[in-house]
């Protein structure tokens, strides 16, 4: 890793925004989202992504079609996904998608395929959980199969058989920027060494260095499978502010009832004011002024060795004013203050 070549991205699952204290509708969170886009290119920011969510309050459910949008309205920042649920997509269908996002965006098409956390889509449309894992394995070999192949020949479980297809529009020679999302299974790194793949770690709570041996266990199966290194990212949440009070009086308003909820819905500790404060001290909250927050992405860089920092800066509910300061302070501050602390002595938090 080199300071020049790290990587600073914005991750939007489709949170509906507030403005004024007004929840925004549906459709105007959609063309919020296309402005933040912008916005983030205009602050420069490297990547912008959108996830796939099929839950209330969510309006990713359409990423390709949200990204050509994008696509339309900047010129240099690329673009992604955060995360693309391989399970319950057709590799096909999923193809012709990013090869035409790539084409409309003139080359800036990229995603990160996953597995899914949130299993919504699987009743959704008709897949059966008892398949998660073969359902993403299969589909991953297809889907790089064609990437990297001119004429496919596939037969498996999940889909119907291929012969000889070549699909167009074409991607770029040599396929798109394609990750896999890691979410804390060794599987998982395992898995996108064999294929060559790049990895983004999806780091949501506890502190982030208890991912090193995931780390060392990729760059060990990479070299196992006769692969040159590859890219690492790092996913967190996180919002920005002028201040570190104003940050984080900010995000524990729209954080903690977030995760109140999922603690109902499947497990997790109930959220405390000590447990933020924790998080954002040592854990997996990049919360805070641009400098507590550069120094936190450029020490975890260092430990985790990554190349890529994504930040979530949308979550239920959030003013449309916050996401806004957080997307501009994350390009025009924090970005270039992590490239210069990682070109100094490691730093700590």
């Amino acid at each position: 890793m080199t300071a020049t070549a790290f990587e600073i991205g914005l991750n939007s699952f489709g949170d509906v925004a507030t403005d004024d204290g007004r929840t925004l509708h549906d459709a105007e969170t959609v063309r919020l989202i296309i402005e933040e886009a912008k916005l983030a290119e205009a602050s420069g920011v490297d990547v912008f992504s959108v996830g796939e969510h099929y839950r209330p309050g969510h309006v990713d459910t359409a990423t390709p079609v949200l990204l050509s949008a994008i696509a339309t309205v900047t010129e240099r920042i690329r673009l992604g996904t955060s995360v693309t649920v391989l399970s319950t997509n057709d590799p096909v269908r999923l193809y012709h998608e990013f090869s035409t996002l790539d084409a409309v965006s003139n080359g800036r098409a990229q995603l990160v395929l996953g597995r899914a956390s949130a299993t919504e889509s699987f009743p959704l449309f008709g897949y059966d959980l008892a398949d998660y894992e073969q359902l993403f394995d299969e589909k991953l070999e297809l889907f790089m199969r064609l990437q990297r192949e001119e004429t496919v020949t596939w037969s498996g479980t999940v889909r119907a058989p291929l012969v000889e297809q070549r699909l167009q529009p074409r991607m770029r020679r040599g396929s798109i920027p394609t990750w896999i999302g890691v979410g804390g299974s060794p599987n998982s790194v395992i898995r996108a060494a064999h294929h060559g793949l790049p990895v983004m770690l999806a780091i949501i709570g506890g502190r982030p260095q208890r991912f090193a041996g995931h780390v060392d266990l990729y760059h060990r199966a990479l070299q196992q499978f006769g692969h040159a290194p590859q890219p690492i990212g790092q996913h967190s949440l996180g919002l920005i502010a002028d201040t570190d009070e104003e940050a984080r009086e900010t995000w524990w308003q729209y954080w903690e009832p977030v995760v109140t909820q999922l603690a109902e819905e499947r497990g997790f500790y109930k959220p405390t004011r000590g447990r933020y404060e924790a998080e954002i001290g040592h854990g997996a909250l990049f919360v805070g002024s641009p400098e507590t927050v550069a120094r936190k992405i450029a020490t975890t860089a260092r430990d985790l060795q990554l190349n890529r920092f994504d930040l979530k800066y949308d979550i239920f509910h959030l003013p449309r004013q916050a996401r806004a300061r957080t997307i501009e302070l994350l390009g025009r501050e924090v970005a270039p203050r992590v490239r210069e602390l990682l070109t100094k002595e490691p730093t700590h938090v």
